[in-house]
């Protein structure tokens, strides 16, 4: 089977919380929000509107638009940075799922929400990202509203398997949205997503994924690649920002904290990713993550 990273990444988050509202609202409006460590993602459905954020530059959102917030900066969001403010309390004590309405609405109508996700694979895909991704009404945005819609009609009426369809439904959301930015967007260079985006890198980086607990070397990556050793590993490091051999040491960590979190026995996590011993194995562990395997697994 042909590994997929973004898919292996994805499959180690945990989205801890969620929630989507509507926001329907007229006349001259600004939402603000503080800095908050979770991906946000806002959908508009009609009319237009602004969006500043720390840092940033201002971006303005048309009809169609999806944007993903990957890095939690505080945000204002309206027809302009300086409008009347929505009453936060009463935008958010709308029930998850429904929609506010705010001056009769009518101007512009959107959905908005959040996950916050945990674990090394969140924090190894949120680095990846632009502070802003968005996707045009021209990117085929279409799915990702429809996605939306669904997981805004699952949180409004609570049914059985309700939790984990929305916990798929949201998850599904964020691999459309990346799909979409991968596809018609320029990756930063530093990133292993701009490493994923070079078809060479690509299949060095899959390798890697298929077998973590393989005896890798550069010689061997480069030979997947199709590249010289030395044209391999100055490629790899100017896209992705580290080593290949940096790289798979991280990926390992991550699944072996993945294991660990669910009971795996050390040792067995120790030899399926490769490391001759525990204490090996430990060693790494500690580097990448600043703890003990026994550490992490008690907290």
């Amino acid at each position: 089977m042909i590994a997929d990273p973004l898919s292996d990444v994805l499959q180690l988050l945990r989205p801890r919380a969620y929630g989507f509202r509507g926001l329907d609202i007229g006349g001259d409006w600004s939402l603000c929000l503080p800095p908050q460590p979770v991906v946000r993602c806002y959908a508009l459905r009609t009319g237009a509107c602004g969006l500043w954020l720390d840092g940033v530059a201002p971006v303005q959102l048309a009809a169609g638009d999806f944007v993903l917030l990957p890095q939690g900066q505080g945000l204002v969001m309206g027809s302009r940075p300086d409008a009347p403010r929505v009453d936060l309390e009463r935008f958010f004590t709308t029930a998850s799922g429904d929609t506010a309405i705010f001056e009769e609405g009518g101007d512009c109508r959107g959905l908005g929400g959040y996950f916050e996700m945990a674990g090394m694979a969140a924090d190894q895909l949120l680095r990846a990202l632009s502070p802003v991704v968005r996707l045009g009404a021209g990117a085929d945005a279409s799915g990702l509203l429809w996605l939306v819609d669904r997981l805004m009609a699952e949180l409004r009426t609570p049914r059985p398997g309700g939790r984990l369809i929305a916990e798929h439904l949201s998850q599904t959301l964020l691999v459309e949205a990346l799909r979409l930015h991968l596809a018609t967007a320029a990756q930063r260079t530093g990133t292993w997503l701009a490493a994923l985006a070079d078809p060479q890198l690509a299949r060095a980086i899959e390798a890697m994924h298929a077998d973590p607990g393989g005896r890798w070397t550069l010689d061997a990556l480069a030979k997947i690649s199709g590249l010289s050793r030395s044209g391999f590993a100055q490629r790899f490091s100017d896209a992705c920002g580290e080593p290949a051999i940096t790289y798979l040491a991280r990926w390992r960590m991550m699944l072996a904290s993945d294991r660990l979190a669910r009971g795996v026995p050390t040792a067995i996590v120790a030899r399926e990713l490769g490391y001759g011993s525990e204490s090996a194995f430990g060693a790494a562990f500690r580097r990448i993550t600043g703890m003990s395997p026994g550490r992490f697994r008690s907290a």
